[in-house]
């Protein structure tokens, strides 16, 4: 990829270097060496407490403003301990823990360190865990969160790349099932609720209850890990989270996941938007109304909080971020999406949906583009921003030559999820599923050498929903009207295929509402109507992709080679395949097109590639009707007053 100074971007500013120690001892004399002032220290401890301590590395962001009343440490220091507090407050409690700064296992960090003001005597509803002190470890380094994952957190070990590898527990993925939402005046009539929703509903009294369990099990503890960091990179439109964790390798992760804020920004961080309480290691009280496990993931955007019992999994948190982000977005006219987005050198911006198999990170990572972002994004009046600071990668079966760039990304600094390596050489072999298949890694976006930094660009010219359809009757690519992007985006279809599951034999269809049900907050054509408005607005195309089989479906077909969509990808993004020649197919009625510079013609209407017609014509059909049965879950919904769907959009579906 050519240098662009546009998209270069610094990792920080260089520090300092300890000057050169001479290894020689002199009698009657100090360690210093002939070109610096002497170093000031008889021992190695003395010599590491001139070490001076530098802020975690940020993520860099352009244009930052910084004009902020300058305090002194120790005024910041006590504004941050006082937030933190009364993010750690009982509801039996006005304040929170007696909190104190740094690992209580430092020997610098003594009683004597801790203020004279604080008093032990107790009082009515004060639990024994106030009465003590609780250690804030604060938006540590890696290298920091490195030295806390080892020495305390069985399973943490470092690689030969120099990534962190640990384990999440019991649980190697999320628990939708065990996600609850408070349903409260406000979300009964904002949120989507009902069949097919992913919002199973709680009340606000039981969630103080499993937010009551969370904070006391934080309390309790010697020391909690605080991040505070933004989501979105629209400096206009971020929000400040906080997260509250006892474990570093959660730390680490969110550190990755999250925006990195300047130390400017800590100074002037204030109260955040939004909080999660981790208390992951800690069960919920099956016993509690509304719980169906010792795992519970509490969301109340009422408070702004979410709570997590019963899961280590650090993807929750992740995940709950980025359904509070499709609740309050939307809010502000924002679109949030479960996309990623790259950009050419000229400025054009694609967005890309897909489900898991569908090749959506493959085919967003080009390094003839920009990568803004892999996985979720918002659309506001100004363009495309990321939501995240980081990518959460896949890694079974990942290699050097698929994936250079995820594979180069896992170095110093990154978090691998299960995986197993060798006891000697640490060698990850990423072929072994004997943990989970769901084996994953988490680095900052700046990892990525083609990564946009900041990571926002212009309004998207081409939508691309991608499906693998294993039923081999979708083409290659359709050019879509707004209704059909509408219509599909709803969708949000993939297939897969047989040999997944034991007894599978033939594909199995899979619809996810905008191509992420699992996320969002609201009912599926809010968000398809705003992408169409905004599609409509700034001239976008939508555009339907299958990167699954031709000629047959599973087992009789061909998968259609990646080289070939790679060529109708680099069509979409010229604009080349937009002056193309078109026909339309039957029953689904899409528009394909008939000659692709690289691509043989013969495949771009699938029909051509079935020996067997009546094989191909029923197979069609099967998938319409899989197609109509799915949707009627959208079709009678209502929104308010007069937002059913329109006719338009129905029409736009498959019509046999």
């Amino acid at each position: 990829m050519a240098e662009n100074e546009e998209f270069s971007f610094e990792t920080g500013a260089a520090q300092s270097e300890l000057p050169k120690i001479e290894t020689q001892k002199k009698q009657n004399e100090i360690c210093h060496d002939d070109s610096s002032h002497p170093v000031k220290a008889q021992t190695i401890d003395e010599l590491h407490s001139l070490q001076k301590k530098k802020s975690s590395p940020t993520t860099p962001i352009k244009g930052t403003q910084g004009s902020f009343t300058p305090i002194s440490d120790e005024q910041r220091h006590k504004q941050q301990l006082q937030s933190i507090s009364a993010s750690l407050a009982s509801l039996t409690r006005e304040t929170g823990p007696k909190l104190v700064k740094g690992d209580p296992t430092r020997k610098t960090q003594t009683t004597k360190d801790i203020p004279h003001d604080h008093h032990f005597a107790p009082t009515i509803n004060v639990s024994d865990s106030s009465l003590k002190f609780t250690h804030v470890l604060y938006n540590l380094s890696p290298a920091e969160l490195y030295e806390q994952a080892i020495k305390y957190e069985k399973g943490s070990f470092i690689t030969e790349t120099g990534a962190l590898a640990t384990l999440s527990g019991a649980k190697t993925g999320r628990s939708p099932r065990d996600k609850r939402v408070v349903k409260d005046e406000t979300t009964a009539d904002e949120l989507w609720w009902g069949k097919g929703s992913p919002n199973i509903e709680m009340d606000a009294e039981t969630f103080l209850v499993n937010r009551e369990r969370a904070v006391d099990y934080l309390n309790s503890l010697d020391k909690v890990f605080v991040n505070d960091q933004f989501l979105n990179w629209d400096p206009e439109n971020r929000i400040k989270v906080r997260i509250v964790s006892a474990r570093a390798y959660h730390s680490l992760f969110m550190h990755n996941m999250c925006i990195r804020p300047t130390p400017e920004e800590l100074e002037n961080f204030g109260t955040p938007d939004f909080t999660i309480y981790n208390a992951g290691q800690f069960p919920c009280n099956r016993y509690t109304h509304y719980m169906t496990s010792s795992t519970s993931i509490d969301l109340n955007l009422s408070r702004k909080e979410m709570v997590i019992l019963g899961t280590q999994y650090a993807g929750e948190m992740k995940k709950g971020l980025f359904g509070v982000m499709h609740y309050l977005m939307p809010k502000r006219e924002i679109l949030s999406l479960h996309s990623g987005s790259n950009m050419g050198k000229d400025g054009d911006v694609a967005l890309f949906f897909g489900l898991s198999g569908t090749g959506k990170t493959t085919l967003s990572t080009d390094h003839n583009r920009y990568l803004i972002g892999d996985d979720e994004h918002c659309w506001s009046d100004s363009g495309v921003s990321n939501i995240e600071g980081g990518c959460y990668a896949k890694c079974i079966d990942l290699s050097r030559e698929k994936e250079p760039d995820i594979w180069n990304a896992i170095k110093f600094g990154t978090v691998l999820e299960n995986v197993v390596f060798d006891e000697h050489t640490r060698e990850v072999d990423y072929t072994d599923k004997s943990v989970t298949e769901n084996t994953r890694a988490s680095y900052p976006i700046e990892y990525i050498p083609n990564a946009k930094i900041p990571c926002v660009g212009p309004h998207p010219k081409n939508v691309v929903l991608l499906a693998c359809d294993a039923f081999g009757v979708l083409p290659p690519v359709s050019k879509l009207s707004l209704a059909q992007t509408m219509y599909h985006f709803i969708s949000g279809y993939t297939a897969l295929v047989a040999g997944t599951e034991e007894g599978v034999k033939e594909p199995q269809a899979t619809f996810s509402a905008c191509f992420g049900a699992a996320f969002i907050m609201l009912h599926p054509t809010k968000y398809a109507a705003m992408l169409a408005e905004k599609m409509q607005k700034h001239g976008a195309t939508g555009w339907l992709v299958n990167t699954g089989w031709s000629g047959g479906r599973y087992g009789s077909g061909n998968r259609i080679k990646l080289p070939y969509t790679r060529k109708i990808i680099d069509a979409i993004h010229s604009g080349s395949l937009l002056e193309a020649n078109y026909k339309k197919t039957e029953v689904f009625g899409l528009d394909i097109p008939t000659e692709i510079e690289g691509v043989p013609s013969e495949i771009l209407d699938p029909v051509n590639t079935w020996s067997d017609k009546d094989a191909y014509n029923d197979t069609l059909l099967k998938l319409a009707g899989l197609f109509k049965n799915n949707f009627e879950t959208f079709t009678n919904y209502q929104i308010g007053q007069g937002n059913e769907l329109t006719q338009e959009i129905l029409a736009a579906g498959p019509n046999f």
